[in-house]
This record gives structure tokens, C-alpha cells and sequence, in this order.
């Protein structure tokens, strides 16, 4: 008989989407990685500085400068979508609000300069490349590999990171996910991040709303996957290295700390490429729309190829002169 040492916490709907692991609609399991702690080395601390101090003469980041077209198109669509603001309001209270809030704070640990300073100047850096306000930063206790942000009205954002992923990522992987996260609130992610969990979530609940839910479901999730994809260029802006975001991906997929020094992103890539030629027939076309269309997520495949191909156009080069001048 397993024996539970953390506590048990009420369920709730949440306002947020897990924005690295994948998510269906029903649970799925993962590994629990360990690893010793590691620290960041003198030359791994100084060039983190010194990309900080470069961040304070960059140009100011617009969100549309990130934001895949997919985004666009698909956050167009649902503010089309008639009386989807009301619906959300109706489902969510100020309770449900209050209960995630103390749920986070009561079981987690606040990131700042006097608790975990490395990470958080790796926090401050992002936000700072972003051109954002630096949300808080807590560490929670989790054996699944994830981060989320929270988005709540009238509060202060704040981003939890799962201590497993910690021990899975390098710190400049770690970075590349707070980026991801901060991409969301860049993008004003927040309200629709919180439609997509009450809606396909809470909805199913409530009488004459399983229907809507039903039909919104698939929008929704088209939404949330083009959205990762905006989040992805956010985490390429900040750490400007394309095999870093791809490794962060490559390891979710596939990944444990005994194996990280054995991973090839170039294998990785290729392996994604091989997936695209795969699916470029009718078939396979079919069977890959069949497979994603579910998900809350791109394949980690298909979002390491984004990446990829983002990294090598001329508007993220053009962008990268823009900012870092």
C-alpha cells in the first residue's frame, strides 16, 4: 500500500495550461526523475549576468512581435465566439479564485532573493528581455516534469515550476521554460488559458452547459496548441539558442537526468523531419490531425521543428537586431 506523505488538497479547476508537458483529456502518467542538486558554476553564473546587463539596453519586445500567426488566427475565432466572456465569468467565482490561490502559497515555495536567488535572477532576466513585470515565482514539490503560469483578475500573476523539472533541466533550459511561461502573460494569454480549463473542465457540470462545452472543447484546444507555439518564440528570445528550447522539449519527451549527456538535438530535429514525411501523405495527414487533435499541446516534435525553422527566418533575425543592439 503506497503511503502519502504530502497533503491532499481539495480539486478545483485551475487557470492556467500546463505549458510544457502535454495534456489530454484524461490523466496520463509520468516518470519521477531525481538527480543530485546542482548549482551554477563561476563561468555559468557570470555569462547569466552578463546576458542580465545586456537586457537592460534592449529595445522594448511587442507582443505581436512573438506571436505565431496560428495565435492570431485561432484568438481571433474565439473572441467571435458569442457570449464566451459571460460563460466563463458564470463559472468561475471568487471562491474557486481564493481557493488556488492559498492552495499554491500554502504548499510551495516563494522564489525571491533570499530563497532560491539563482533562479530567481533567472526569473528577473526573462522578464526584463521580455519587457514584462517579473510575476512571482514559487516551487512546488511534484514528481511530474511541468510548469504553469496563473493568471487570476485583479491579482498578481505568479508561475510555479515543479521541482522534477527542476532536477531534469539545465538552468539555461530552466530559463528557456520561465520564458515560456512569460510568453503567456506577454500575449495576455491569461483569460483564455482560464476558459480553456473551466470550459471544457467545469462546464460538464453544470446543466445546459455540456453542449457548449462540447463544441468549444475543439476551439479551445486549437487555440491552446497555437499558443505554445507563441510561448516557444518567447523562450528562443530570451536564451537565443535554438538547441536549448529544442532540448527542453526533447527531454520531456524522452528524457531523464541519467540519459541528458547522451541526447543529440540534431538527432531530435531529424527525427522531426522524419515525422513530417511521414504524415505528408493522405494518410498520414489524416492520422496526424487524428492524433494532435485532442491535445493541448503540439507534438514535441512538431514544436521542436517551429523552433527550428523561427530560428533561421529573417524576422527573428531582424528581431534579434532590433533588441539586442
Amino acid at each position: 500500500m503506497a503511503v502519502c506523505l504530502s497533503p491532499t488538497l481539495p480539486h478545483q479547476p485551475i487557470h492556467h495550461r500546463c505549458c510544457w508537458t502535454p495534456k489530454l483529456p484524461s490523466s496520463s502518467t509520468s516518470t519521477y526523475y531525481r538527480r543530485p542538486h546542482r548549482r551554477i558554476s563561476g563561468a555559468s553564473f557570470t555569462a547569466i549576468s552578463a546576458r542580465a546587463s545586456a537586457a537592460a539596453t534592449t529595445q522594448g519586445l511587442d507582443a505581436d512581435d512573438i506571436r505565431h500567426p496560428l495565435d492570431k488566427q485561432n484568438t481571433l475565432l474565439l473572441k467571435a465566439i458569442p457570449g464566451l466572456n459571460d460563460i466563463g465569468k458564470a463559472l468561475l467565482g471568487p471562491v474557486s479564485e481564493q481557493v488556488m490561490i492559498l492552495q499554491n502559497i500554502g504548499s510551495s515555495v516563494l522564489v525571491s532573493e533570499n530563497q532560491l536567488p539563482e533562479l530567481h535572477q533567472l526569473m528577473t532576466e526573462a522578464a526584463k528581455i521580455l519587457n514584462i513585470e517579473s510575476p512571482d515565482l514559487y516551487i512546488r514539490q511534484n514528481p511530474v516534469p511541468n510548469a504553469y503560469t496563473l493568471a487570476i483578475n485583479g491579482k498578481r500573476p505568479f508561475v510555479v515550476v515543479h521541482t522534477s523539472l527542476v532536477e531534469l533541466l539545465t538552468r539555461k533550459e530552466l530559463q528557456a521554460v520561465l520564458a515560456h511561461e512569460l510568453g503567456h502573460l506577454k500575449c495576455d494569454h491569461g483569460v483564455w488559458l482560464t476558459f480553456a480549463n473551466i470550459l471544457t473542465v467545469g462546464a460538464y457540470t453544470v446543466p445546459g452547459l455540456g453542449m457548449v462545452a462540447g463544441f468549444l472543447e475543439e476551439q479551445l484546444f486549437r487555440w491552446l496548441r497555437a499558443a505554445e507555439l507563441t510561448c516557444d518564440r518567447a523562450a528562443l528570445v530570451v536564451v537565443q539558442d535554438p538547441k536549448v528550447v529544442i532540448s527542453v522539449l526533447m527531454k520531456l519527451a524522452g528524457g531523464c537526468p541519467s540519459l541528458a549527456n547522451q541526447l543529440n538535438v540534431d538527432a531530435f530535429l531529424e527525427q522531426a523531419r522524419s515525422y513530417d514525411k511521414a504524415s505528408s501523405n493522405p494518410v498520414g495527414w489524416y492520422i496526424r490531425n487524428a492524433q494532435t487533435k485532442e491535445l493541448s499541446h503540439p507534438l514535441p516534435v512538431m514544436r521542436a521543428r517551429e523552433v527550428d525553422e523561427w530560428s533561421r527566418s529573417p524576422e527573428y533575425r531582424a528581431l534579434s537586431r532590433k533588441m539586442f543592439q
